[in-house]
């Protein structure tokens, strides 16, 4: 503590003092007692709710890395909460959850002479001096001592919390989370040949449809295992309705939504998000259910190919980025805005290590760069699965590469299994596009690479009319194209 904050007492002036004792007609202030306010109590240590990974390992990744989440992938893998740091409790460390400013404390008795009364203005003193002392500790609280009454040393200690701090005002994080938490759900899924995996969704209707991502449930598309596991504990047996690996999203549906309390979550318009906007994510983080992060929208429009690891097509997609933390088990929940409106879901991760995304075995974590597919793509492609259960992609019918690049899409040599890279008559076609073609815009928006077109024109509909911006032969020309249509996935 320092000095400069503590009381000094002075002394009397000397000379004889009269017998019996009495106390000096102007007693000083003593200086303030010792004062370290204690860290709160650290919660007891309990085994967390562990359940597997995604089912692909790890969560995918954006467009330089590979993979989205994954929730989906590593055979057998379980994670244990064993020797993993526990949270501290409350006012655990200065500027905790303790109290606003810092840690709870607690003073220590003043000391006291034998059966001495103290004079009230110096008891008055002495709380004032310990008040300080709390104060300079970052405390909020207070304490008050019985001096007069049974001879008892009994103290007592009072935390007060920040009314503030302990909003659960409409557009709080808790009310936010309150209300969605029962709506969210944990996907656990299991395939025939060993694979499984821990994953979110989260309620789409009251017809018990629930929206996740493709690689959440892909490991038991065929005949394989799905539960869903509400907040209150309540688990239901699921199925998948239709899934979009190029997207990234699938629908599964309760087969028994008897006694299931079905509230959808509102849904957000993810074209109205702007840069900065506050977000709340919530998904089963390594199987730990029902966990809420906060961030912000980082940036808008970032283009991400991921994939599950598995050596299947890669899903691409315009994504939003977000700092709110999400990690392997987060794929498929809800990115909600400050009404609690579900902007995005959460599919893919950038990690630091060799591996990127939530499809990598590595299980890397989260390190702020967390992406969510637009939730009015997301919808669109809900409605196509719930209606005829494949997806739809509007396309320009021509292959591009897919390699890095800076300077644009490059329309390849060579299409699929040696055909045409620019399909005869299709709309790359008609709109005079050729093999070698650098695609630079797609309207007003900058290309520079295979992944970044695909993304872009994914967040289209098919007959949509666009402008492409290319270079041939040093020369930058445009193009009108009307978009075409592929379904299913190929």
């Amino acid at each position: 503590m320092s000095t400069e904050n503590e009381g000094s007492a002075v002394p009397p002036a000397p000379g004889p003092h009269p017998a019996p004792p009495a106390p000096h007609p102007n007693p000083a202030v003593p200086p303030a007692p010792d004062y370290e306010p204690t860290a709160g109590r650290q919660p007891t240590a309990s085994d967390a709710p562990i359940g597997s990974p995604d089912a692909a390992g790890q969560p995918g990744a954006p467009g330089p890395a590979s993979g989205p989440g994954a929730d989906a992938g590593q055979a057998g893998t379980w994670w244990s909460s064993d020797g993993g740091q526990q949270p501290g409790g409350p006012g655990a460390g200065q500027g905790g959850q303790g109290g606003p400013g810092g840690p709870w404390g607690t003073a220590p008795v003043p000391p006291t002479g034998p059966s001495e009364r103290k004079p009230r203005g110096l008891v008055a003193a002495l709380l004032a001096a310990v008040l300080v002392a709390g104060a300079i500790g970052g405390g909020i609280g207070f304490w008050a001592a019985d001096r007069e009454g049974d001879g008892s040393d009994t103290t007592t200690v009072s935390a007060y919390g920040n009314p503030k701090t302990e909003s659960r005002a409409p557009g709080s994080v808790s009310s936010i989370a309150n209300k969605t938490l029962p709506s969210v759900v944990t996907i656990e899924a299991q395939g025939n040949n060993g694979e499984s995996g821990t994953g979110t969704g989260f309620v789409y209707d009251k017809q018990g449809h629930i929206l996740t991502n493709n690689h959440v449930v892909a490991s038991a598309a065929d005949n394989g295992k799905l539960t869903a596991t509400f907040s209150n504990g309540k688990r239901y047996t699921a199925q998948v309705v239709g899934r979009a690996q190029g997207y990234d999203v699938a629908v599964v549906k309760l087969k028994n939504a008897a006694g299931a309390k079905l509230n959808p979550l509102p849904l957000g318009n993810s074209d109205r998000v702007a840069v900065g906007d506050a977000t709340v994510a919530i998904g089963a983080p390594f199987g730990l259910s029902g966990t809420v992060t906060t961030g912000i929208v980082s940036a808008k429009k970032r283009p991400v190919a991921s994939s599950d690891g598995g050596g299947g097509n890669a899903s691409y997609m315009s994504a939003l980025q977000t700092d709110a933390s999400i990690n392997p088990g987060n794929s498929g929940g809800p990115l909600l805005n400050a009404d609690g409106g579900v902007i995005g879901i959460n599919s893919a991760i950038q990690s630091a290590g060799n591996g990127s995304g939530l499809g990598e075995s590595q299980q890397s974590g989260s390190i702020g760069l967390g992406f969510a597919i637009p939730i009015n793509q997301a919808k669109n492609v809900a409605e196509q699965l719930i209606k005829t259960g494949q997806p739809i992609y509007p396309v320009i019918e021509a292959t591009v590469s897919t390699k890095d690049s800076t300077n644009g899409a490059t329309i390849a040599s060579n299409g699929t299994g040696g055909s045409p890279a620019v399909v005869p008559g299709g709309p790359a076609d008609k709109a005079g596009l050729k093999s070698g073609d650098v695609i630079t815009k797609l309207d007003d928006t900058t290309i520079d690479s295979g992944p970044t077109l695909i993304s872009e024109i994914w967040t289209h509909q098919p007959g949509d009319k666009v402008t492409l911006t290319y270079k041939r032969g040093g020369k930058v020309s445009t193009a009108d194209v009307t978009l075409g249509k592929r379904k299913g996935d190929s």
